[in-house]
């Protein structure tokens, strides 16, 4: 393996002996080594090998802004899923639970404890993406010396779900319905704002994910208010207006009454979809 660029001393991006890309971890592995110059294969402890393009560069822009024990440890929460829990999963799961992990833990060094509205029927549905949620803040807690609740679990459930190769089961008709849906807020943020939306950003597969369990949500309703959301809610309404009154937009446009958990949640992805 030959070094293509150094992240530092210990991730790198390499090319094999037939010209593949791969992002290979290990201590000192391109300590006092340039691009070209060939690394002792006997250090590399992980490698990540894509077989899409595109999922291989956006875990490249990835690694320049998330820490390397977080991206180690992902690594370690996806091997033990695939192993112990026995799921398929598509490649992006590195990319979105990587992001997810690295925004879960800003979150709680802010104070900020954001409850999981769709919990019930994840632990009810999914029991074994579930189970992979818990071992995964298992991994993080121990790496991080933090105390992550059990919504967070669920919170990573999502993306296991949404990143086991099977996907979500739906018929043809609720997927065509659920798409239209989706466009639709999606052009109501795009107007509200007057941007164009980064279709190729983490934020925008966070924010497609989040709508199609939001969806699933309402199908369903039956989660009540509570005042850690309101208290959270009014916070969040004050410090990111636009984000909560375009948040308002897309209540009107489904109409419904959104509770302050649901509220609370579209005002976030919102905020960061469009920052």
């Amino acid at each position: 393996m030959r070094i293509k660029k150094s992240f530092n001393n210990n991730v790198v991006l390499v090319t094999d002996s037939e010209g593949n890309e791969k992002v290979v971890m290990g201590k000192g592995l391109s300590f006092k080594k340039s691009v070209g110059d060939v690394i002792d294969e006997k250090l590399v402890e992980k490698e990540f090998i894509f077989k899409g393009g595109d999922v291989s560069e956006r875990f490249k822009l990835l690694l320049d802004d998330v820490p390397e024990e977080l991206i180690s440890l992902s690594y370690d929460i996806v091997e033990y899923i695939k192993n112990s829990i026995n799921l398929k999963l598509n490649d992006y799961i590195y990319i979105t639970l990587t992001d997810h992990i690295n925004n879960a833990i800003k979150l709680y060094k802010e104070g900020m404890e954001i409850n999981n509205p769709l919990k019930w029927e994840i632990k009810k549905l999914y029991p074994k993406e579930f189970k992979a949620g818990i071992k995964a803040i298992e991994y993080i807690e121990d790496e991080f010396d933090i105390d992550l609740s059990e919504d967070e679990a669920c919170n990573i459930a999502m993306h296991i779900i949404n990143a086991e190769v099977n996907g979500f089961g739906d018929s043809l008709e609720d997927v065509s319905s659920m798409s239209k849906k989706i466009g639709d807020i999606l052009n109501i943020v795009k107007y509200t704002y007057g941007i164009n939306l980064d279709e190729g950003s983490i934020s925008y597969e966070r924010f497609i994910t989040h709508l199609k369990f939001f969806f699933k949500r309402l199908e369903t309703k039956g989660t009540s208010n509570s005042d850690n959301e309101e208290f959270l809610l009014s916070q969040v309404k004050e410090k990111y207006q636009n984000a909560y009154n375009c948040m308002l937009k897309i209540q009107k446009y489904l109409d419904t009454d959104l509770n302050s958990e649901e509220m609370l949640y579209l005002t976030l992805h919102i905020q960061r979809i469009t920052k």
